[in-house]
């Protein structure tokens, strides 16, 4: 078995690495150290949580450990593609050079201009950062890249597809072509790898496990979910994750959520909060400060539950996560293999539960032909809306609609029985002495206006002056006008439905029609 101590590493850091507690290097760090100390350029793949940090940091301190910086002239450069892992690389490069009289300097945002002028100022050895904090110090004329011996692309598959080709590119031409190239990842699709031939010379290409394979310690699941309602799909599957987390158990002792969205990060970190979950958000919007502080609190095991964007999915070291959920189904299968490897780490077990929608299908699709393998199907823990509120009313769904329908019949037979009525009693009333109506109808549109009013007090004026009720034959001719007024009334109420001009039709309108139908 191969042993640190086979593979002509500088004494000083092979006591470091003693000290730190390793014996023996991995796969990925048993081929790719011997090639990375010829000068040779490097391409390692292999699965994440496996040393690939290791693979260049200890080559490179031992070549460096040879030689002295220059002021503004690092001697090596290592590119990252987001500040949490920059900064691990930063960790890991203290732990093993601690020994060796190197100086480095780390370039991301977030943190002030000026201390990180003052470190390149006095020459460094070790150049750790991002792309574009990198050319925002190359344009303002503090940092030169013409003497860079070594140059190292972590994570070189989400670099190339982050967006970043131009700036590595332009990084690339701005430093000597005699650099020796290291290129590091956990994946490297096909069309990437076309890139990268065009930024390494004969690569050393060192693949320790089949491209985009997850760790056998990590038991995979997903949950299909189907909201109840379009608009009710983020609060009832932050539901189910609220669920799923409480069906773990003790057997969580942190995890790490993955969401697609930083909107979604946000949103889900809130709400566990506020059903008292110990859970905080890390996103690329968020102040550099509070990302390293909620990212040490994380480590230190003082905050139980990160949820995160992809940020977080590259290259963090976290040995102990227990679990890992996606919120989301990732866009890239790619990204689920780097998600899911921040769990079962360096042989421990993990687990890893993915809540798919149905517009995540496509994706979930996607991961299983990445993986080569079926993700095992869990039960909902949830159940859907629809069937709660059914349960709760001990209804079911088949009765709701009759009930619903039989409300508009009653109420469109109740109106026409009161449309109907007034033709009745027009009919029973005799239509004598026609030379009457014009002042009955007239008394009748003064009247109007205190029987829509009170129509109550209406009906009890008419029945104290004589007014006969419905249904009674009239006796004498005084009330026979005041009953063929009242009919001329209903009549005129009758003809306003009959011609439909609606409940705004003006009373002389209606009068007309009533005089023409009398005569």
């Amino acid at each position: 078995m191969t042993k640190f101590s086979d593979l002509n590493l500088n004494p000083k850091v092979l006591k470091a690495i003693e000290e730190a507690g390793y014996e023996t290097p991995t796969p990925i760090q048993a081929g790719a150290i011997p090639a990375a100390l010829e000068g040779r350029d490097v391409l390692g793949i292999a699965q994440t949580g496996t040393g690939k940090t290791a693979s260049f940091t200890l080559p490179m301190i031992t070549r460096l450990a040879r030689g002295r910086a220059r002021a503004r002239m690092p001697r090596s450069l290592v590119l990252c593609p987001t500040r949490e892992l920059a900064a691990q690389v930063a960790e890991n490069f203290d732990t093993y050079a601690k020994h060796v009289k190197l100086t480095k300097a780390l370039l991301i945002g977030g943190v002030s201009f000026k201390e990180q002028d003052a470190l390149i100022d006095r020459g460094v050895d070790v150049l750790i950062a991002t792309p574009g904090r990198l050319l925002d110090h190359f344009e303002r004329g503090k940092l030169l890249l013409t003497g860079i011996e070594i140059m190292v692309v972590d994570e070189a598959d989400r670099m190339l597809d982050m967006g970043f080709i131009p700036d590595i590119e332009r990084i690339f031409s701005l430093t000597p072509f005699t650099r020796q190239t290291l290129f590091f990842s956990a994946t490297m699709a096909s069309e990437i790898e076309r890139i990268t031939n065009t930024f390494l010379s004969a690569p050393e290409r060192v693949e320790i496990a089949r491209q985009a394979t997850t760790s056998e310690t990590i038991e995979q699941a997903v949950v299909m979910f189907k909201a109840s309602r379009k608009d009710r799909e983020s609060t009832e599957k932050r539901r189910v994750l609220r669920e799923l987390i409480d069906q773990e158990g003790d057997a969580m002792s942190n995890a790490i959520i993955f969401c697609n969205r930083k909107t979604d990060v946000d949103a889900v970190a809130k709400s566990l909060k506020k059903y008292g979950y110990d859970a905080a958000p890390i996103h690329g919007d968020l102040d550099q400060s509070q990302r390293t502080k909620t990212l040490d609190g994380f480590r230190d095991g003082n905050l139980k539950i990160l949820v995160a964007s992809d940020v977080a999915a590259r290259g963090l070291d976290v040995p102990s996560v227990s679990h890992v959920f996606n919120f989301d189904v990732p866009g890239h299968a790619e990204d689920y293999v780097h998600r899911i490897g921040r769990t079962g780490r360096a042989g421990r077990s993990g687990k890893a539960i993915t809540i798919c929608s149905l517009r995540d299908e496509k994706n979930l699709s996607a991961v299983e032909g990445l993986v080569q393998k079926e993700i095992t199907r869990l039960e909902n823990p949830v159940k859907p809306a629809t069937a709660r509120k059914t349960e709760a009313a001990g209804d079911t769904p088949e009765t709701k609609p009759e009930t619903k329908s039989a409300r508009p019949t009653r109420r469109i037979r109740s109106r026409t029985a009161s449309a109907t009525a007034p033709a009745a009693d027009t009919a029973a009333t005799p239509a004598t002495a026609p030379a009457e109506a014009p002042a009955a109808a007239v008394q009748s549109h003064a009247g109007q206006k205190s029987e829509v009013q009170n129509p109550e007090g209406q009906r009890t004026a008419d029945e104290k002056a004589g007014a006969p009720k419905s249904g009674e034959r009239q006796e004498s001719g005084s009330k026979s006008t005041k009953s063929r007024s009242r009919g001329r009334k209903d009549d005129r109420r009758d003809d306003r439905t009959v011609v439909g001009m609606g409940d705004h039709m003006p009373s002389f309108i209606a009068l007309s029609f009533a005089e023409r139908r009398a005569g």
